[in-house]
């Protein structure tokens, strides 16, 4: 039996929100993902939600603090990350939580004793728009001589490791080869993973072949 774990769930369009909730966690993850300088009204923009006038008094907040720096361009600031601060470096490594997922999961795919033949995270994972009610939606493609046995033994050991990395619910959607090519264009969920999925393992011109077959 596993030990019990805590942590909290994701929210890939506010990684920062993992550690603070707060405004300054999104203003914090716009200037880390961007190697420019940001007015206050080109993050409000960016943003989308919250006033310019909590974005300028978070802008201060972090100036004062350092972690941001500021330079006046005509009658407006200019505003960027401090990247050469001490804490710059998690800044940004919290910024891009998600290509640390991709990169990761893939990595560990590779290891697999039975690799699938393909693989993608899509939804709301691969969109940016991860709440922390929403699962982490994975396609898993396995090949039609692989062991069941083995393989489901290599999916649940990869949905445990997951929740550990995220916090959030992971639900594997599978499918054999040969379900690929005998109802694949029947089924929404493969056509949702070829739109928007970020593919972490194999090729996503195999799938969009295999369905594009399906369908003549």
């Amino acid at each position: 039996m596993g030990y019990p774990y805590y942590s909290w769930p994701m929210e890939f369009g506010r990684p920062l929100s993992t550690i603070t909730p707060t405004l300054d966690g999104d203003v914090l993850c716009v200037l880390a993902r961007n190697d420019a300088t940001f007015t206050t009204g080109q993050l409000h923009r960016v943003l989308g939600r919250h006033s310019e006038e909590g974005i300028r008094k978070t802008l201060r907040r972090l100036v004062k603090q350092g972690v941001v720096t500021s330079d006046r361009v005509g009658n407006a600031f200019a505003y960027r990350l401090n990247r050469d601060h001490l804490a710059a470096e998690h800044i940004v490594g919290l910024a891009r939580l998600a290509e640390t997922l991709f990169s990761r999961l893939e990595n560990r795919l590779a290891e697999w004793e039975i690799p699938p033949q393909y693989a993608a995270i899509f939804g709301s994972a691969a969109r940016g728009s991860m709440s922390p009610d929403s699962d982490v939606d994975l396609l898993l493609v396995r090949p039609d001589d692989a062991d069941e046995g083995e393989w489901d033994a290599q999916v649940s050991t990869l949905v445990v490791e997951m929740a550990r990395w995220l916090g959030n619910d992971v639900r594997p959607l599978e499918f054999t080869v040969d379900e690929i090519d005998s109802r694949g264009p029947d089924e929404p969920v493969l056509l949702a993973a070829l739109e928007d999925g970020v593919t972490v393992a194999g090729n996503r011109s195999w799938l969009a072949g295999r369905l594009r077959k399906g369908t003549h």
